[in-house]
Order: structure tokens, then sequence, then C-alpha cells
């Protein structure tokens, strides 16, 4: 396997981030009970699937090396790109950006200096950043087959796609299914528990994607408000959604997310505001000013905060 290693730039927990993803139903994240993250999913090209291991030791001080491990594959057949090389470089990109290593992060923990309630969010989730899907292309096609549709549902049937129709690779003695790169997508047929209309969509998804449209880099680099304008040019990709994309599957992360009531609901509880501030959405985005250029990041904690509490009151 080819090794590669992150410094992250300021706290950063890879053991916060497994507890995340166990949580995270479109994650269906269910390993073996230890240090390791394991990861399996298409390149951002989708040329091929990267099977991933990833450690982190030393963790007092939340800015220990992140260490990957990782073998691409291609129709099965595993190569070990050289260090420099573009394929390198695009893995290690990918990589790093699936955990949000991607970003200078030296100045979030400032933003506790004059906000009580980051100050407890940070406290309640030390070191922990977005955990991604891997791809906006993988984080479109979640936004498609979970419409209305219960969550649990939307992955089991995530889940069985990728058993369907993604490559089996295996990563620290455990076998992944990554999901299928969008050339295998845009060929399905026919899938339990989705519609027609639902599998069509899929299949403009993925044209789309092989044409460069969900390329994470151009997305983040454009303003917000433009990527989200082309996103919702896409069969099926609303408000909420084309949101979703840009910040869990682009890894932006400086993006208020005006369309998620539950973050909205989470803020409410946090700030104790009345229900009439509660319901506006411009007063909600003008307190979210405040967490810039961490806005994605903030929206994060409130949802795993609100999340606790009700696996707690259960």
């Amino acid at each position: 396997m080819t090794a590669v290693s992150f410094t992250p730039k300021g706290p950063f927990s890879l053991a916060a981030s497994i507890r995340f993803l166990e949580g995270f139903t479109p994650a269906s994240y269910d390993q073996a009970p230890d240090t390791v993250l394991r990861l399996a999913f298409p390149t951002d090209d989708g040329q091929a699937v990267i099977g991933c291991a990833l450690r982190q030791k030393g963790v007092a001080d939340g800015s220990a090396a992140v260490h990957a491990e990782y073998s691409l594959y291609v129709d099965g057949t595993v190569t070990q790109p050289a260090d420099g090389t573009p394929a390198a470089k695009a893995a290690r990109a990918q990589i790093a950006r699936v955990l949000s290593l991607d970003i200078d992060a030296t100045g979030f923990p400032a933003l506790a200096d004059a906000d009580p309630v980051i100050a407890s969010l940070q406290a309640e989730f030390p070191g922990l950043r977005p955990v991604l899907f891997y791809s906006p292309y993988e984080a479109a096609a979640w936004t498609i087959i979970g419409n209305r549709i219960r969550m649990t549902q939307a992955a089991r049937i995530k889940a069985c796609i990728a058993q369907q129709y993604g490559e089996v690779v295996e990563v620290e003695g455990q076998r992944l299914h990554a999901f299928p790169a969008p050339d295998r997508l845009r060929r399905i047929s026919d899938v339990p528990g989705l519609t027609d209309v639902k599998i069509e969509r899929l299949r403009t998804l993925a044209d789309a994607a092989l044409d460069g449209r969900l390329d994470a880099a151009q997305l983040r680099a454009q303003p917000a408000e433009f990527a989200l304008t082309d996103l919702k040019e896409l069969p099926g990709i609303g408000p909420f959604s084309a949101e979703l994309i840009l910040i869990r599957g682009a890894g932006h992360p400086d993006v208020f997310p005006a369309h998620e009531p539950g973050v909205h609901q989470a803020m409410a509880a946090a700030y104790g505001l009345d229900s009439q501030a509660a319901a506006s959405t411009t007063r909600l985005a003008a307190i979210a000013d405040a967490w810039r250029p961490y806005r994605s990041w903030i929206a994060l904690l409130l949802r795993a905060h609100a999340h606790e509490r009700r696996a707690n009151q259960v």
C-alpha cells in the first residue's frame, strides 16, 4: 500500500471522525471496533477505487499527524501510484478532503472566545471536523435515493447499490463495497426500492459527473450562491440537496445551510431564540455570520449535538 501522512492545521481527532460515522446513517459505517478508519470509494475522476486505512496516535493536543495507507483498484487490479504522480496527488487530496484535513483550522478554536454556544460545542466534540461524502457525486446520489423516504431505508438502498454495482476492496482485513463510479451507475436498470424516476435521475447524475459538473474543486472555487444555482439545474436537486452537495460533498467550510430545518431548530434551542426568531432564516443567518469562515463546521456541531440529545432521551 502507498503511505501518506497529513499534519492537521488546528485541532483534529480521527477518533471523533469514527464516532461521527458510526452515527451517520448514510455512511452505513459498521466496522471493527478499533482505532483504524477504513474507507473505500471511487476516485474523483471515476477511473479507480481507493481502499484506505487511516490511523492517528497521540491526540492529546488534537494536532497529531494522521497516517494513511491506500491502494488504487482499477477493474479489480491493485496499483500503487508512485509518490508525486498525478494519481498519487489526486488520491492524497481526496482523502484529505473527506476528513476536512484540507482546511486550515488554526482559527477555529478562537470562535469560542466570543460565543459560549460555540465554546460548549467545541468542548462536547473536541477535534471533530466535518466528515464528508466521498465526492459531490456521491452526495448528490444520496439526495436522490433518499428523497421522500426514511433515511434508514435510503441507507439500505445505497448499500445495496454498492454491493451490486460497486467494486469490492479489502482494507485491513475487511471487505468493503465502494459506491459505484459514474460510468457504472449510469448503466443501472433496476434497484429494489427505487422508482423509475429516481433511477433515471441517477443515470442523469452520473452523466453530469462524467461531464465535470460535480467537480469538488470547481464547486468550492466559485461563490457559493453560483455553485448552488448550478447544482439546482440538475434533475431532482432542490435547495436542500444543493446545499448538502456543496457542504457535505465538496466540503465547502463556510456555507450557512439556509434550507436545513434541523440545524435551524438546533440553533434556536442552543441560542434560546423565541419562535419568531427561530422561524426567520434571515435572523439565523445573521447569527451564523459570526461563525465565519467555518459556518458549515458549526452547523455540523449543532446537528451532532441535537442528535446526541435525541439519543440520550430514548
